[in-house]
């Protein structure tokens, strides 16, 4: 450290301690398992985080299964993304917002069908060949804000998942009994957002 200024080595000596500080963390932790994510609150990105952590998952060799709840009328540039990963499976569930809908009992079924579907993404993950290492249930909070599935009954099958999966829940308003079983969960609030100005929702970013 001879060359450098005292504030240099002062910064080195900082970084070094914090270093070490990191890396006796690291060391520290010892269970090895898949873990249940939640990502909810207002903001924006909860799907978006979602889709990142699948391209990261694919990335590293892993395959994914992904259903998209609620939203699917959309042409989205997620979708279009998606395709192009082959360790990737999409299925969008939804027939759109509740809103545009309108039809309790069609978002009842169409809720159920994308369910059943992710149930079987986690079943076919068990044993000595599991067939993915990350599920995602994009916004199946919304399908249980609104009632459309029990929360017992996702509580129970994501208490019993095989251990090696993971599973990542979006959507906003997660439920108490949702976040107290998950390992991590992540809330995004809303500091400003462009539609609140008047601004239109762009292609590529927004959708």
């Amino acid at each position: 450290m001879a060359d450098l200024t005292d504030d240099e080595r002062d910064h080195k000596q900082r970084m070094q301690d914090l270093k070490a500080e990191q890396d006796a963390k690291v060391r520290s932790k010892q269970v090895d398992r898949g873990v249940i994510i939640v990502n909810t609150g207002d903001g924006k990105g909860k799907s978006t985080a979602a889709f990142g952590l699948a391209m990261r998952a694919a990335g590293c060799g892993h395959r994914v299964g992904l259903v998209q709840f609620i939203k699917g009328t959309w042409k989205t540039g997620e979708a279009e993304a998606l395709k192009r990963f082959d360790e990737i499976d999409h299925v969008v569930s939804g027939k759109g917002f509740t809103w545009n809908t309108q039809d309790k009992s069609q978002d009842i079924a169409t809720a159920r069908q994308g369910w059943q579907i992710a149930c079987d993404m986690i079943e076919q993950s068990r044993g000595e060949n599991p067939k993915y290492q990350l599920v995602i249930l994009d916004e199946l909070n919304i399908a249980l804000a609104y009632d459309y599935l029990p929360i017992d009954e996702i509580v129970e099958v994501l208490r019993n998942k095989p251990e090696q999966l993971s599973i990542a829940v979006t959507g906003r308003g997660a439920k108490r009994e949702l976040i107290d079983i998950a390992d991590t969960v992540t809330e995004m609030r809303p500091i400003k957002h462009a539609f609140d100005a008047g601004i239109k929702a762009r292609r590529g970013i927004e959708f």
